[in-house]
């Protein structure tokens, strides 16, 4: 197995003979999709692009420690900040989409935000009955663009809509008969290696690439068509206002948002 070094944001492990390859959010707690974290995975994404493609079946995402992400970073919400962290997490989906690769997320603990979205952009998903999944950016005054673009992919519209609007958290098992993840189990990676042994491991990873493009070509036009559009919705729409700002503000100085409506 090949290892990163264990003081970058994310670690990295080779397994299966190179099929398969683990990269690990690893500053727990929390382990925030912050500026350094997401530089981080794109730059591990850059890293399977030139170095680990060919021989690639498999790409997991788990959290170190007993959660996989709380979301990302609210201080870098704030005007002056949020146009960069849109555009670099945004750009990792894109990255990760054009690997064309299988790919997986581990979940234990809480999967929210930023986090679910990494989560809810794989393949499948495994959770354990500790995990707890949602999108509570509305309670700061915000939305998910991200999550606005993945939740239907996975769920009815309405009911996604239900999720954005209410910011609810969801246990591992509502999750999974809501249709949110493929899998709660007592043991996830057991799970996923019984995944990858039958499904993934006896087929060609040519193959597997060609057949992850034509069964997610939908996703991928929606990324190109979609995105920019709920980016331009948030940033020069939403962010015009004084609401997003107070609610981002409140959240930091830990008080109750002062709503007014502007």
């Amino acid at each position: 197995m090949e290892a990163a070094r264990d003081d970058r944001p994310v670690l990295r492990s080779v397994e299966r003979d190179g099929a398969l390859v683990r990269l690990t959010l690893s500053r727990p707690k929390a382990n925030v999709l912050d500026a350094p974290m997401v530089s981080a995975l794109r730059g591990e994404l850059a890293w399977l692009q030139d170095e680990a493609r060919d021989k690639l079946k498999l790409i997991v995402f788990e959290g170190a420690g007993k959660h996989f992400s709380f979301g990302a970073s609210v201080e870098e919400h704030l005007p002056g900040k949020v146009g960069q962290m849109l555009n670099d997490f945004h750009a990792m989906f894109r990255e990760l989409e054009a690997l064309a690769v299988p790919t997986a997320a581990v979940v234990r603990g809480q999967c929210l935000g930023g986090g679910l979205e990494l989560a809810l952009f794989c393949g499948r998903v495994f959770a354990e009955p500790s995990a707890r999944f949602g999108v509570p950016e509305i309670k700061l005054g915000v939305f998910p663009p991200m999550g606005a673009l993945l939740l239907p992919w996975r769920v009815c519209g309405s009911r996604a809509t239900e999720l954005v609007l209410g910011g609810e958290s969801l246990t591992a098992s509502e999750a999974f008969e809501l249709g949110l993840v493929e899998s709660c189990d007592d043991n996830a990676e057991a799970a996923l290696a019984g995944y990858f042994e039958t499904q993934l491991a006896p087929r060609s990873s040519v193959g597997l690439r060609y057949a992850w493009r034509a069964a997610r070509l939908p996703m991928a036009d929606r990324l190109e068509r979609d995105l920019p559009r709920l980016e331009r919705l948030y940033l020069d729409e939403l962010m015009r206002h004084e609401d997003p700002v107070e609610g981002l503000n409140a959240f930091l100085e830990r008080r109750e948002p002062v709503w007014r409506g502007v």
